[in-house]
């Protein structure tokens, strides 16, 4: 069955990806990106990938009325089944000097942005349900992140961000249960996007992206949980983050072991 499918931050990286392969499936898709150039190429992929049709949004979703807006407008269109919230930003600003705009910049799109969006989806969902449709539901995925649940220098806007993104998810999930839709979230490890919008070092990729699978993250690696989550496989799954990091939140495989045995000795469990 063909299912709409919107995806903010569609231009490129992991929301590009996400596009593609709802695309590949047959489904409806609508790019959201506040950037023209870029969504114009993506639009061109899931085409070629054999959406059934393909709508582009351009939007700035972290202003008051930008999340509101962009579901007002894909909905028109056709009644919206999946939304996946992944547009962010990722700036590197030392602690010493955050302001109040700095803060509020990243906060507005990474937070603000997929609640209010959840918060219009719903909306129409239960008035469609109200009005004709008492069985129609919906699924949201919030790209989260590992940073999450570990603070990293320079990053503290973009932390708080996804960890309180990660805490809407189960609010949503909780009130939006009785109307059948389902809020869930991903939480990627280290991707490589190659992203303009929020490059980062060789240095500091390197330093984040161990983990027990021995190789950094691909947009294809979250877009096929992101697939998953959101589809029927997944109908009793609500409230819940899916960490697709390689295993890095299973804890620090790069530390040395915390007692090193004498020389000779055996390490074993020994019978007494």
């Amino acid at each position: 069955m063909s299912r709409h499918a919107v995806v903010t931050g569609a231009g490129s990286g992991i929301g590009r990806r996400v596009a593609v392969r709802f695309a590949g499936l047959g489904h409806q898709v609508t790019l959201v990106d506040i950037n023209p150039a870029p969504l114009e190429s993506a639009v061109k992929e899931c085409r070629e990938a054999g959406a059934q049709t393909v709508r582009a949004v351009i939007a700035d979703l972290g202003s008051a009325n930008g999340p509101g807006d962009m579901i007002a407008e894909a909905w028109s269109a056709a009644p919206v089944d999946v939304l996946v919230n992944s547009a962010g930003i990722y700036p590197a600003t030392p602690f010493l000097s955050l302001d109040a705009r700095s803060w509020d910049a990243v906060l507005n799109l990474n937070t603000r942005a997929p609640l209010l969006a959840t918060v219009a989806l719903a909306q129409r969902v239960v008035q469609s349900q109200t009005a004709n449709e008492p069985g129609r539901g919906a699924n949201v995925v919030n790209i989260s992140s590992g940073a999450a649940l570990r603070a990293r220098p320079g990053a503290a806007p973009y932390s708080t961000s996804k960890a309180a993104l990660e805490m809407a998810t189960k609010a949503s999930a909780l009130e939006l249960g009785q109307y059948g839709i389902r809020v869930n979230a991903v939480a990627p490890g280290c991707v490589t996007v190659n992203s303009n919008t929020n490059p980062v070092t060789e240095e500091y990729a390197s330093a984040v992206s161990g983990n027990p699978l021995g190789r950094r993250g691909e947009p294809d690696d979250i877009a096929r949980a992101v697939v998953w989550l959101a589809g029927d496989e997944a109908e009793w799954i609500t409230g819940e983050t899916l960490r697709v990091d390689g295993g890095s939140s299973a804890g620090a495989i790069n530390l040395p072991l915390h007692w090193a045995p004498q020389a000779g000795s055996d390490a074993r469990i020994r019978n007494s």
